[in-house]
């Protein structure tokens, strides 16, 4: 099965993300679109195994297998985590209902880690354009900024909120370069420490409910038609899997 079919054929959640969902979006915005395919369980008995992301078939298109889905958002990647919430969802069927309803066991404490760890690299990158062209890319200042306040408030409240709300003017002022690099510079210093205080204190748990993803998935796996139905020694390799020993038969 070629990737666009999978896209195609297998979606289970789509949303639209980028501007449009942070609720920054203008007249010229893009609207990047994100989903989640499932692949028949099948494929993955192959030696080649199916792709873990396609990017397309659309523009601005970008989707990943599921697996690789929960896997990412375990690690409490800010980008899969930010799709789980959208606020603009175009598709779900019932297996994408079903993972939207995992939202909360995604969340956790890692969070402070990941989002820091990835503004850190945006504002390097950032002020590489500085020294080279005067200015940075203004419009990914802004994101930077967007970014650490949707982690200092998720570390504050537990609740993944993306849409920035009343914030929006401030942040287009950072994209339209009326903010001072100094002055965005302190903004950015600012919401790092009032990160590292939530995450200090935070409601969120200290790890992911790996159990109950694990559950979700292979649920998923075993519920496709092309697996065979099940074997009374299934429940006794399960056993070993997750350590719980062989049990006497």
């Amino acid at each position: 099965m070629d990737s666009e079919a999978l896209v195609r054929d297998h979606t289970i959640y789509s949303c639209v993300m980028g501007s449009r969902a942070f609720g920054l979006a203008t007249d010229d915005s893009d609207t990047d679109r994100r989903g989640v395919f499932l692949a028949p369980t099948p494929l993955f008995w192959r030696l080649e195994k199916p792709p873990t992301h396609v990017e397309g078939p659309a523009d601005e298109q970008f989707s990943w297998e599921l697996e690789r889905f929960c896997v990412l958002a375990l690690r409490a990647n800010p980008n899969i985590l930010e799709c789980l919430h959208s606020p603009l969802v175009e598709y779900a069927d019932d297996t994408g209902r079903a993972l939207l309803d995992l939202r909360e066991a995604f969340l956790s404490r890692r969070a402070h880690e990941t989002f820091a760890r990835y503004a850190q690299g945006q504002h390097r990158k950032l002020e590489a354009d500085v020294r080279r062209h005067g200015a940075p890319r203004w419009k990914h200042a802004m994101h930077l900024l967007r970014l650490l306040m949707t982690s200092r408030d998720l570390l504050r409240t537990g609740t993944l909120t993306i849409d920035v709300g009343d914030r929006r003017e401030p942040l287009l002022a950072v994209k339209r370069g009326e903010v001072p690099w100094p002055r965005f510079e302190a903004w950015m210093s600012r919401l790092e420490a009032e990160a590292d205080e939530a995450g200090a204190r935070s409601p969120l748990p200290a790890e992911p409910d790996h159990a109950r993803v694990e559950d979700f998935l292979v649920g998923v796996r075993r519920a496709d038609p092309g697996v065979r139905e099940a074997h009374p020694d299934d429940e006794v390799v399960q056993g070993v899997v997750r350590g719980r020993g062989v049990r006497q038969l």
